[in-house]
């Protein structure tokens, strides 16, 4: 009997919790300030912008938006050709405190919560994620709104000179 209570117990934590995912997209024992540094390399050679996606493994609605990133193909490929996208973790195991704060505490707006950086690593916007969202998921139109906003055109003071 009591077995079967922790196997029920389990089952319901479970469907509480959210989808369980076989992809982690988080990782709590990552350097992120290492890692970061690689990726704002990478963004410095290739000329692109950087999109942190704060959250954790946890998070059903962050796994909600990387599915609409990466099953839909308009917003794949805008993604694609204008940002390098890094997952920082926020969890139990590892707040990435000291880097949070160097981005001005986004945890504050929940999770996901979005940091734009420019190719320097400089943060130029954080996005709320909540202002994306529709229903159960995120609004598509929003989201590509959001990242033609923020991409390298959209914030280079050269692109309107003739505006």
């Amino acid at each position: 009997m009591r077995y079967l209570f922790l196997m029920l117990l389990c089952l319901v934590q479970r469907s509480v919790a959210g989808q369980t995912h076989s992809e982690k997209l988080y990782s709590p024992t990552a350097d992120a300030e290492k890692e970061i540094a690689g990726v704002i390399k990478q963004a410095k050679a290739q000329k692109r912008m950087i999109m942190l996606q704060v959250g954790g493994n946890w998070c059903s609605w962050c796994y909600e938006f990387n599915k609409l990133c990466t099953s839909d193909n308009q917003v794949d490929s805008l993604l694609r050709s204008d940002f390098l996208v890094y997952h920082l973790n926020y969890s139990p195991e590892n707040k990435n405190t000291v880097l949070l704060a160097r981005y001005g505490y986004p945890q504050r707006f929940g999770f996901p919560v979005f940091l734009i950086l420019d190719e320097n690593g400089n943060r130029v916007h954080t996005q709320n994620s909540s202002y994306l969202e529709q229903g159960r998921s995120y609004n598509k139109k929003k989201v590509m709104e959001f990242l033609s906003q923020w991409n390298r055109n959209a914030v280079n003071p050269g692109s309107y000179k003739n505006q």
